[in-house]
């Protein structure tokens, strides 16, 4: 087990080296269309229950409560933007829990213009990451987990693909209602690059999280740190003509405050669970608050809500996240477990 994790650090070390905003290809893979995820603030890996989606973020939380349950997300952001999963898990016991994935984002039609203008015709694009998961119980409160990713992205002309693992560790303790996840998630390469001898980076990343359920309440909160791996999370943004000086026209360095930069790498959130059929859900992402809100107008960015709802042998989830003045991402998915579909003999 020691080895198996010095493994996975070697490898992550390598891998994210100094990664920065904008600075890594197939960010799609941080966009979830998970209706939960988004609604608590677009990562959480800290509950461990039978929700496929959550083993989508962390492969640790995957169990036999999964078994041959089948999840459908989709959710259509700004400017025809849309992403969408379909997942399945299937339990073998001893061997452990397997997940397949699909997950996509397509970027609408563009038009196909020649260089003065006229419009010739018409192209899509689109990314596309194929994951095949394994998570399996350790020991009673150790879980761990792994996922593959094949990865393609198809921009008309420039075409990528490349390949990521994620590996997480969960401990669940059931007496205390208490989980704590170590994920780290997009560790890869690309073998096909869109440009010939231009090597680019995926979004590798470490991220930490705990959530923990108060007793005798309906009330579970949760909190995830993410990017373990740098602390630095400031940037200068080149189009912001503020962060520019007025007489050299070059970028200026703004200093940014130990806390201000602390607090980005967290999302705080909370589910009540009012029965077993019918959540609430909330949350808070300080980094999208920060990097996204307008100063003039922050309105409610950085804030997400969604419910989640068994009705018969559905699960209906919705999940809205502020990401902008400019507006909003309404998710959707739709799980179920085909056992319950199968008639008692």
């Amino acid at each position: 087990m020691k080895k198996w994790w010095l493994l996975v650090l070697l490898i992550w070390a390598i891998d994210v080296r100094s990664q920065d905003g904008g600075r890594t290809v197939y960010s799609f893979l941080e966009v979830p269309a998970s209706a939960r995820i988004a609604a608590m603030g677009g990562t959480f890996i800290t509950v461990k229950d039978h929700d496929v989606n959550a083993a989508l973020q962390a492969p640790s939380l995957l169990n036999a409560e999964m078994d041959n349950s089948l999840s459908f997300s989709m959710v259509s952001m700004f400017d025809g933007v849309r992403l969408g999963d379909a997942s399945y898990v299937l339990d073998k016991a001893k061997y452990g829990t397997f997940l397949a994935s699909m997950h996509y984002a397509s970027y609408g039609d563009f038009k196909l213009t020649n260089e003065f203008g006229d419009v010739e015709g018409s192209f899509k694009a689109a990314d596309y990451c194929l994951s095949l998961g394994w998570g399996y119980q350790y020991r009673p409160r150790f879980s761990v987990g792994s996922t593959f990713k094949v990865i393609y992205s198809d921009y008309y002309l420039y075409n990528a693909a490349g390949a990521a693992l994620d590996f997480s560790a969960t401990y669940q303790d059931t007496a205390s209602n208490f989980t704590a996840t170590i994920l780290f998630r997009n560790i890869g390469w690309q073998f096909d690059n869109y440009v010939t001898g231009s090597q680019e980076q995926l979004p590798g990343e470490a991220l930490v999280g705990f959530s923990k359920r108060l007793s005798h309440t309906p009330l579970r909160f949760s909190v995830t740190y993410r990017h373990l791996e740098k602390f630095d999370l400031s940037y200068t943004d080149p189009n912001n003509l503020s962060d520019l000086d007025p007489l050299t026209g070059e970028a200026q360095v703004k200093e940014i405050s130990f806390g201000n930069n602390l607090s980005r790498h967290f999302i705080l959130g909370s589910e009540i669970l009012l029965s077993k059929n019918f959540h609430l859900r909330a949350a808070y992402n300080f980094q999208r608050r920060q990097e996204l809100s307008v100063d003039t107008r922050p309105g409610t960015t950085g804030f997400s809500l969604g419910f989640g709802l068994k009705i018969s042998k559905f699960v209906l989830s919705y999940g809205r996240a502020k990401y902008h003045l400019a507006g909003s991402s309404n998710q959707f998915s739709i799980s179920m477990n085909l056992s319950e579909f199968t008639k008692k003999k």
